[in-house]
């Protein structure tokens, strides 16, 4: 960033799974920080973490430890953000929320800076980081629209197990080792800890993420129709998702049909989604290449491959969509945002 002034940063959830990742990307893309604050719970208050070459200790959470700070990074849970997000703000601070808190607020900006960067100026305080299976596939639909119209998304992800935080990884691994060795499998997680039912997550696969709405879908699937409509502002958008769960550890793998507005040819799809920001056209079926939830894992780009014409339908396209869950779709999206912010004098 060419910016040469630094700023007071805060990460709230600094000990969370996403926000390790904040923590390695804000060092690997070396953002301007003149101070770091790392908040989380008082659980895990005074544990001591290592950024660059200090070492930091985390404090707890509290409306005075905004005190100061330029940009607050939140990724500890709605509840948190909702009551400690107003209290940044009150202190001067513009809050990245990483939780579904405030995506579907009328005043909160919901940004994916490849798609929408200039909705980030209208912020009063708040901007909310997207769900991490919206965001991929907003980064492919945006270009697409673009040249060719769109009016319906049809949607199945297959999503890791990390998006479900550190403990559903460390199930499957459990899980995993205990079906191998003939053992019974216990599950006390997945698909929801707070439901009745668990299910095993090791080979196996989960179509609930999140709790059943009234309509029979998902809040994770109503999360995602949702919020492509209004980060691509189309309130006329046809989107329907169906969110499922499987076992691996990182990336989320989306199968995306979608019905343009113009006749198109599968090299036309190519080439704007080869040249899109943000976007790796990894698709070469001759020498079987396409991209894989593996290839993915530790990358920051939104990979894009098994681009193909519907059979039926002349203005229908399938693309099959892969991306780091814990980075595009959550901490380096929400640093995006913050150098979005600074870049443009959007404080």
């Amino acid at each position: 960033m060419s910016n040469t002034e630094k700023y007071n940063v805060a990460l709230l959830g600094a000990t969370g799974a996403v926000g390790q990742k904040i923590l390695e990307t804000l060092e690997a893309k070396n953002f301007p920080i003149k101070q770091l604050k790392l908040l989380s719970s008082p659980r895990s208050a005074g544990t001591k973490i290592k950024f660059k070459d200090e070492i930091i200790v985390v404090e707890e959470a509290k409306p005075e430890s905004f005190e100061g700070i330029d940009i607050a990074l939140f990724s500890a849970g709605g509840s948190v953000s909702k009551r400690l997000a107003p209290e940044a703000v009150k202190r001067g601070a513009v809050v990245i929320d990483n939780t579904s808190a405030y995506r579907m607020d009328e005043q909160v900006p919901l940004v994916v800076p490849e798609v929408n960067e200039g909705d980030i100026k209208n912020h009063k305080g708040i901007i909310a980081n997207p769900n991490c299976s919206t965001i991929q596939m907003v980064a492919a639909l945006k270009p697409i629209e673009e040249k060719f119209g769109l009016k319906r998304v049809v949607v199945s992800t297959y999503q890791a197990v990390s998006g479900a935080g550190a403990q559903a990884v460390e199930e499957l691994k459990r899980q995993a080792q205990a079906f191998l060795n003939g053992e019974a499998v216990d599950a006390q997680l997945l698909p929801v800890k707070s439901e009745p039912n668990h299910y095993p997550i090791a080979f196996n696969a989960l179509p609930q993420i999140d709790v059943f709405q009234d309509n029979g879908y998902t809040f994770e699937e109503m999360k995602m129709i949702n919020e492509t409509k209004k980060i691509m502002n189309r309130e006329d958008l046809h989107v329907a998702a169906t969110c499922v769960r499987l076992p691996f550890f990182t990336s989320h793998a989306e199968s995306v049909y979608i019905e343009v507005e113009k006749d198109v040819t599968v090299e036309e799809i190519q080439h704007v989604l080869a040249h899109a920001p943000g976007l790796v056209l990894k698709d070469d079926i001759k020498n079987q290449q396409y991209p894989t939830p593996l290839d993915a894992a530790g990358k920051t780009d939104v990979f894009v491959g098994r681009v193909r014409k519907d059979l039926d339908n002349p203005l229908g396209i399938h693309l099959w969509i892969v991306s780091d869950n814990l980075l595009k779709g959550a901490a380096w999206n929400s640093v995006q945002i913050a150098e979005s912010v600074i870049k443009n004098n959007w404080l």
